[in-house]
């Protein structure tokens, strides 16, 4: 079997050095605010291209976290409106109604899969204060269309990289160079990935930190003095300090999950099944999913299984058909996001592959098509 996520492989990668960097952790009794949640914020500021950064318990919480801050800054009201791409995992919409802030979706573009620009901009209105961007599946949203649109009309911009640790887009710049902020994941499964939950937030902007930070730590910045209504979302030690021992490797494997990319490319060549960036590698894409659009996945997916190959779907509910979002969204069609959602489909791809595996997923797809048509 070819497994869709090997963990246990990956993390091997990485040994003896993580058991030691977690014995470490183990022997010096520090568990939280320590030094290798420092180190690790320092690194990964610097590998973001400078700024903050601010280790939180999940993704989720970073990007609640920055709303919830940025809400305080400005005197935003309750119920002003955050324009989200309807194609995300739901996380992205849920943290906007955490901040008690309105979601307002938007389609994605047909060839990136991400914001679709001119749609987000007829979302615009006066109640409107944030774009969000979701850097899907490793590939980052067009941030200089972005960033004209934002100044345009007033807004900020906060973007989701839960998926998009090691990205830039086509200018070079990576998740929180040309926004407010950026919130990561660091979900086992992430291309940079913690051996359980853990987030951070990344920004250029002192102010802001320091009022997440405060937010994160029951809304207090010295012990028992709390300033506002917080949560408790702390990155630990042990997380931090597997965290620091992948991080130099992040670069390498997501040129591999490039290469893995290329290969899928090369070998999947049916008219009838939509490669990614139309078949392209884009440089800055970190390919954190590898989302091949067929005419039947479920089917395929089945199939897959049969031969030995794990698939999985990302996502095959849109926000604005999520039952929660129920009274959210006010009846609209987002015809790009419902066509992914119903055509989405998977591959293996990751430093737990080898280049023979990828070529057998990819000759696999071809033949199960073929065997459905």
């Amino acid at each position: 079997m070819i497994k869709y996520l090997d963990l246990q492989c990956i993390n091997a990668r990485h040994e003896p050095h993580l058991t030691e960097a977690v014995q470490r952790v183990v022997a010096s009794g520090r568990y939280l605010h320590g030094p290798e949640v420092k180190a690790f914020e320092t690194a990964f500021a610097d590998r973001c291209g400078g700024g903050y950064c601010v280790g939180v318990a999940n993704g989720l919480d970073a990007l609640t976290l920055i709303l919830l801050s940025l809400k305080e800054m400005h005197g935003w009201d309750d119920g002003d409106e955050v324009i989200v791409p309807a194609m995300t995992f739901f996380a992205t919409g849920l943290a906007v109604v955490r901040a008690g802030l309105h979601p307002v979706f938007c389609d994605v573009d047909p060839t990136t899969y991400l914001m679709d620009i001119q749609n987000a901009e007829q979302k615009i209105n006066l109640h409107t204060r944030v774009l969000l961007p979701v850097h899907l599946y490793g590939s980052m949203a067009n941030m200089s269309e972005l960033d004209e649109l934002a100044r345009r009309y007033g807004l900020h911009i906060v973007e989701d990289a839960a998926q998009a640790h090691g990205a830039s887009d086509s200018e070079g710049n990576h998740p929180g160079q040309m926004s407010i902020a950026a919130a990561f994941s660091f979900y086992p499964g992430k291309n940079l990935g913690a051996m359980g939950d853990g987030g951070a937030v990344v920004t250029w902007d002192e102010n802001l930190a320091e009022i997440v930070r405060r937010f994160a730590n029951y809304g207090a910045e010295e012990k028992y003095v709390h300033q506002c209504f917080g949560i408790n979302s702390r990155l630990d030690e042990v997380q931090a300090s597997v965290l620091n021992v992948k991080l130099p490797h992040l670069d390498a494997e997501n040129a591999l999950r490039r290469h893995q990319a290329a290969l899928y490319a090369k070998h999947i060549r049916e008219s009838a099944l939509t490669l990614p960036y139309g078949g392209e590698v884009p440089d800055g894409s970190v390919f954190h999913i590898y989302p091949l659009l067929v005419p039947c996945p479920e089917t395929m997916q089945k199939q897959l299984l049969e031969m030995g190959v794990e698939t999985l779907r990302h996502y095959p509910l849109p926000l604005h058909h999520q039952p929660a979002f129920e009274n959210v969204w006010n009846g609209e069609i987002y015809p790009m996001s419902e066509y992914i959602a119903a055509h989405e489909l998977s591959l293996p791809i990751g430093p737990h592959l080898t280049d023979d595996e990828i070529v057998r997923v990819a000759e696999s797809v071809v033949h199960a098509y073929r065997e459905t048509i």
